[in-house]
């Protein structure tokens, strides 16, 4: 599914197993966001094919925060690709899986302020409150921000997972509220379309949940 010219979406469809969506920036490099699951792996792989993408093509992946239906896709992955996701996240997500989860190990961490992939410039987000310390990424030149599991179409990142904070969630909201989006890209659901659907979402997220993020 193409977003626009240089992004495609592989969104995951199933009610009956949790996977995320998967995000294809393909510009003059290729930066895949949240490849989900090792075992559903085969929705974003389909994807790759009708882009005509080889995983090998592939320079980047970036998980927005650690859990493993965002994280572990990456495990497919192999050199010259490079894994890049926040290190306060990585540090949270290798304590709470103890031996039970391997997590991949990342060649570079994201850390607050400006990205330069290739031609292309991004803002990476930290924004709290799903996990500790889940990232945003913002791309500017196409306004178009990936949320991983802050907010989604209608909805927000779970709070009562180890880790969550219903205050910290708002904040961090509020934050990406403030940035000037036409494409609201999130880790479940649909995307949100255009300025003023992106802005509807917000207020509405504001008006119906919010109220339950203070209790």
């Amino acid at each position: 599914m193409e977003i626009f010219d240089g992004c495609r979406a592989f969104i995951w469809r199933s009610p009956r197993e949790n996977n995320c969506n998967a995000y294809l920036i393909g510009r003059d490099r290729r930066i895949l966001i949240d490849p989900g699951h090792e075992h559903l792996f085969g929705h974003v792989r389909h994807g790759l094919d009708d882009a005509g993408v080889d995983l090998a093509a592939v320079d980047m992946v970036v998980a927005t925060h650690g859990h493993p239906d965002h994280l572990e896709g990456a495990r497919l992955f192999g050199k010259p690709t490079l894994l890049a996701m926040n290190e306060a996240e990585y540090a949270y997500i290798r304590e709470l899986a103890g031996g039970y989860f391997h997590v991949p190990t990342p060649d570079f961490f994201l850390r607050e302020g400006e990205l330069n992939v290739g031609s292309d410039s991004f803002q990476i987000i930290v924004a709290p409150g799903h996990t500790p310390a889940s990232i945003c990424l913002y791309w500017p030149a196409a306004k178009a921000l990936f949320t991983g599991d802050v907010i989604f179409n209608q909805g927000i990142g779970r709070t009562d997972l180890p880790g969550g904070s219903g205050e910290e969630l708002k904040a961090s909201i509020e934050r990406l509220a403030e940035l000037d989006v036409e494409y609201l890209l999130p880790g479940h659901g649909a995307p949100v379309v255009g300025k003023q659907a992106v802005e509807d979402n917000f207020q509405s997220i504001r008006d119906g949940w919010f109220p339950y993020l203070s209790r």
